[in-house]
């Protein structure tokens, strides 16, 4: 199945080079064939000869660009960036000296961010590429999505949990023990499964080291890993509120639904449990850091919790705030923590997002349907 992916890559290429990121799977490979096509120049480093020859000798990039006739307005792509580090200075002479494009993708910052590569100092932005997303997706299904998540291969499969399977197994063994980012791996099974299960919650280092049998030291260089391969992103709490003292602690959110049901073992997703409250929590969040990052917004993703318990789940720089439940009919009491944040006169626009058909706006929050609220999202109608 095909799908019209939102980030435009002929635009953003259009006046300057770019790092482009996303976790295995997510499609960059096929939007850059499908986008790009014979306007790109494709340096795979996942061609173990291509790969061995640039790791011994740098330089000789120069010559395989070169070979290629009428290089004239294409973009130079560079597939796994992050395999060969020591390219990146060669890329940055050829952009100063050529004034090349390039575009360079991937899968893991890690090598990049601890080995001190050179980052090309500005002259190149970044880019994320997220699992698919509510406007990419024809007929969008959303217990199907709770569930299974968003990746291309996945979401249309007729065999979802096996596709899953196979591609936490692979994150495992090719992103984390090939390139030697941990020692052991049955401490950081014991880990990734504790940390799914307390997806969407606020870190505890001390408590999930002692679950999983290793230092809370640990814990959070696996936490710092699983950020570094693009497996999940911390999401900070806003803590600028003056009229509750605010929580300092951040929670973690895994990339995909699908990847994160896998890693807890569940089976069903129930409508009337609490993991399906959290799966739609969780759902919400990803489309507001996808849209964010899609649309070059610079306002930051934050939530908003107090040391006496009110809380909002999602903020949007300092002029959005948004609750998200999975009821079917909600009441004035689910906005308690919006109410709440209303007393510190710094946000303008307050949403109540559940699958309540019933739309409202009381006391200055607006009651959407969830499907009503990422339509606004992605036409651009809901921040004013």
């Amino acid at each position: 199945m095909e799908y019209q992916r939102i980030l435009n890559l002929p635009k953003l290429l259009k006046n300057k080079s770019f790092f482009l990121f996303g976790p295995r799977s997510t499609g960059k490979t096929y939007l850059i064939r499908k986008q790009l096509n014979e306007k790109g120049i494709l340096i795979d480093l996942l061609k173990t000869e291509l790969y061995l020859r640039l790791s011994e000798n740098p330089t000789e990039i120069e010559s395989i660009i070169a070979a290629n006739n009428n290089l004239k307005d294409k973009v130079v792509i560079i597939d796994e960036i992050q395999k060969i580090p020591e390219l990146l200075n060669e890329v940055h002479r050829l952009i100063e000296q050529e004034n090349f494009c390039f575009l360079l993708t991937g899968s893991s910052a890690r090598k990049l961010k601890r080995g001190h590569a050179n980052l090309l100092a500005g002259r190149a932005w970044t880019a994320e590429l997220f699992p698919l997303c509510f406007a990419e997706i024809s007929n969008f299904n959303l217990d199907r999505y709770l569930r299974f998540g968003g990746l291309p291969h996945v979401y249309p499969s007729e065999h979802p949990e096996e596709e899953l399977d196979a591609y936490v197994q692979t994150y495992l063994k090719e992103e984390i023990l090939a390139e030697g980012l941990i020692r052991k791996m049955p401490p950081f099974s014991r880990f990734l499964r504790g940390a799914a299960l307390s997806n969407g919650t606020q870190l505890n280092f001390t408590q999930l080291g002692s679950d999983c049998q290793v230092a809370p030291s640990t814990v959070r260089e696996y936490y710092a890993i699983l950020e570094d391969t693009l497996v999940g992103f911390l999401l900070e709490p806003w803590t600028y509120s003056k009229k509750r003292k605010a929580t300092q602690t951040a929670k973690f959110y895994f990339f995909d639904l699908g990847v994160t049901h896998t890693i807890c073992g569940t089976k069903e997703l129930d409508r009337n449990s609490n993991l399906y409250g959290i799966s739609f929590e969780h759902f919400i969040g990803l489309e507001l850091k996808s849209y964010l990052s899609y649309n070059r917004t610079k306002d930051l993703l934050t939530f908003w919790r107090s040391k006496h318990g009110s809380e909002v789940d999602y903020l949007i720089g300092e002029h959005t705030a948004i609750e998200v439940k999975s009821s079917k009919r909600v009441s004035s009491r689910d906005s308690k923590g919006l109410i709440a944040l209303q007393e510190e006169k710094v946000f303008k626009q307050f949403y109540l997002v559940s699958q309540d058909r019933t739309e409202m706006k009381k006391n200055n929050i607006s009651y959407l349907h969830w499907k009503t609220f990422l339509s606004k999202l992605w036409n651009n109608e809901l921040f004013q």
